[in-house]
């Protein structure tokens, strides 16, 4: 598998996003997310540096949910029954997603609190 050509690659790693947002209901979540993110930064007019970290806060939450599906697909491929260290990893792979989604969400609440005292005014 190594040494294929950059399109190839490129098509792979699509193949598993689009894996990732059809098999994982937490990822639609995520995606719509997202967009009203999105929606939400473009009617307040937010600057550049704000849509920069916010896409950064994003980005590590999709991010961190597609490495949780990864971790949780092999292992449950590997050892199909129950095994306590195979649910720490789930557990442990679960808990990057939370850290992720919480700096994001420490990241928009900066960004509401930015609006404030234009709204006061």
């Amino acid at each position: 598998m190594k040494g294929q050509g950059f399109l190839r690659r490129f098509g792979y790693a699509r193949a598993g996003i689009v894996t990732a947002f059809r098999r994982e209901r937490s990822m639609r979540t995520h995606g719509a997310a997202v967009i009203a993110v999105g929606i939400f930064l473009s009617l307040t007019g937010a600057p550049a540096l704000w849509w920069a970290l916010v896409g950064l806060a994003v980005g590590l939450v999709l991010v961190a949910e597609m490495a949780n599906t990864a971790i949780e697909t092999l292992a449950d491929h590997l050892h199909p029954g129950q095994h306590p260290e195979i649910g720490v990893v789930k557990d442990v792979a679960a808990g990057a997603v939370l850290v992720a989604s919480v700096v994001a969400v420490i990241v928009g609440l900066a960004y509401l609190a930015t609006l404030l005292p234009a709204m006061r005014a």
